[in-house]
């Protein structure tokens, strides 16, 4: 039973007894792990109220190898992100990406997811406002969808491959996993070329400047491709709190063409 000592993300935390917590993290070394931390819930306890979703430090743990959970031995505070709390829409974004990885993690390293999620998490902190926040979530929601190999595929048609030029009208199909031209999909609502655009942007986890020009576009299809495509059937909790807040994060833009979510 080694001990091991590795970066890592708090995803979630709850009570244990009534003095101790356990701890889902996402480690640099180690992947999804669950961890026991004694003594968490108590008045002096020396991890001193640091071990709260979205914070991130260097944790130390006794490894059971075959076991489900392991025993916390220190976590050395590196980031705390209180700045997360201050925004309904950052927070309901930090939780989401939280759950994503949640989902679909493993216990392995994958430190490009790593650095993704604290990457995202980072943003979301420093968004200037609540359009800013949803840009940056989204961002951020959308880099793990491409890093667990579920990226939409955008300049070809999902259903006859043909090539799709950045002016040419389109329709998401979330469930072939993609953007599909008209003649294939005759009927539905097009997305937009700068939705397109934006949603490329987005993929490559960078927040554009000021937010995204159609919110609630952006919103449908995150929705849209996360049921098709990463829920099965188990519907993301964090979500309905994510698209509800970030609905009134900003007021909504005027009359705008909507997705098509088959």
């Amino acid at each position: 039973m080694p001990l091991v000592s590795t970066r890592a993300l708090v995803l979630q935390s709850f009570p244990y007894s009534e003095t101790s917590k356990i701890l889902r993290l996402y480690t640099w070394e180690h992947g999804l792990l669950s961890v026991m931390a004694k003594g968490a819930l108590r008045p002096r306890s020396r991890y001193g109220g640091v071990l709260e979703p979205f914070t991130e430090g260097q944790a130390a743990f006794y490894l059971k190898p075959g076991r489900d959970l392991h025993t916390l031995s220190g976590f050395d505070l590196v980031r705390s992100r209180q700045a997360l709390g201050r925004s309904l829409v950052g927070f309901a974004g930090a939780s989401l990406l939280a759950e994503m990885v949640l989902r679909v993690g493993a216990e392995e390293a994958q430190p490009a997811l790593y650095a993704a999620l604290a990457g995202a998490w980072d943003a979301i902190a420093g968004a200037a406002d609540g359009a800013e926040a949803l840009a940056a979530s989204l961002a951020g929601a959308w880099t793990l969808i491409g890093l667990m190999g579920f990226a939409p595929q955008l300049d070809e048609c999902v259903v006859c491959g043909a090539e799709v030029q950045p002016a040419d009208p389109v329709r998401f199909d979330a469930v072939a996993g993609g953007v599909a031209c008209t003649r294939c999909r005759p009927a539905g609502r097009v997305l937009e070329p700068e939705s397109r655009s934006e949603l490329r942007v987005l993929l490559a986890g960078e927040v554009p400047a000021g937010g995204v020009g159609r919110p609630g576009t952006h919103r449908a299809l995150l929705r849209a491709f996360l049921d098709a495509q990463v829920a099965h059937d188990k519907p993301f909790r964090a979500l309905d709190l994510f698209l509800e807040n970030a609905s009134a994060a900003r007021p909504a833009p005027p009359a705008a063409p909507g997705v098509d979510i088959a």
